[in-house]
């Protein structure tokens, strides 16, 4: 039991680092995965539910950008705004989701998908911090429902492992006039109810079968995550304030070409 609760808190650090980073939270706990694991079907499920730890990093460092209540009247008109729209940039993903949930679950998760989603979105990454974008938005309030839904079907692409959900919001709201922080804070909103979602769905197909150990299991995973998480927020939103993304692009080119060479010459 001690060994699994050390899987489950090294998984929930993987969660916690990555999933706020444009590096891809589900390529990198598919590769773990590889070497630390549990049962088939737990492993899928708690690679899932862990993400609720790290999103309750997020309530609570946006915690005043997100309660709307005991506010001003003009402060819970903007509370409110975000989560209007929030929720406007999550149907895409609700309705695609719910549709090809299960093929993406069996056909793309492997190592060779997301070794190839890594290295596409590195060089997309690298190719948009190049480009000199015309910021036409310097708050989430700013931004047009219209444009906010089409930023939620640019995040769809993350449903392929290894693009990465972060990575898909920051680069489309980019594309789209946001400028880098408020792309990186309306990518943490969104996150929300994407991830609540993609928990409940699978606590509703794989719940019925959790045991006392594996219960045990995905709390030590749970506060992981959201411990490292709450941290790498933080980091992160200093980050974008005086640097670009292109490390990140570097990083995930040098990352998935490290798997296919493993994956063809080691595996």
């Amino acid at each position: 039991m001690m060994i699994s609760i050390l899987k489950a808190l090294v998984l929930g650090m993987v969660e916690g680092i990555t999933e706020f980073l444009p590096i891809s939270s589900t390529g990198h706990l598919i590769l773990v995965n590889q070497w630390i694991s549990f049962s088939e079907s737990f492993t899928k499920m708690f690679d899932i539910v862990i993400q609720l730890g790290a999103i309750l990093a997020v309530v609570v460092y946006f915690w005043s950008k997100l309660w709307p209540f005991g506010r001003e009247e003009t402060k819970k008109s903007e509370i409110f705004s975000t989560w209007k729209k929030t929720i406007v940039g999550v149907i895409p993903a609700i309705v695609i989701g719910g549709l090809l949930g299960s093929f993406i679950e069996n056909k793309l998760f492997n190592p060779w998908v997301v070794a190839g989603a890594l290295i596409v979105g590195g060089i997309v990454l690298i190719i948009i911090e190049r480009r000199k974008g015309n910021i036409r938005f310097d708050a989430v309030t700013q931004i047009p429902y219209l444009t906010v839904l089409y930023i939620g079907l640019i995040q769809c692409l993350s449903m392929i492992p290894g693009t990465s959900r972060a990575a898909a919001t920051i680069i489309g709201a980019m594309l789209l006039g946001a400028s880098r922080s408020v792309a990186v804070e309306f990518s943490f909103f969104l996150a929300i109810p994407t991830m609540i979602a993609a928990s409940g769905y699978s606590l509703l197909k794989h719940g019925s079968s959790i045991t006392g150990s594996e219960i045990v299991l995905l709390i030590v995973g749970f506060i992981s995550a959201f411990l490292v998480a709450l941290f790498v927020i933080k980091f992160f939103m200093k980050y974008v304030q005086s640097h670009d993304f292109k490390i990140f692009g570097y990083y995930r080119i040098i990352l998935g070409a490290l798997v296919l060479l493993y994956f063809v010459f080691l595996s």
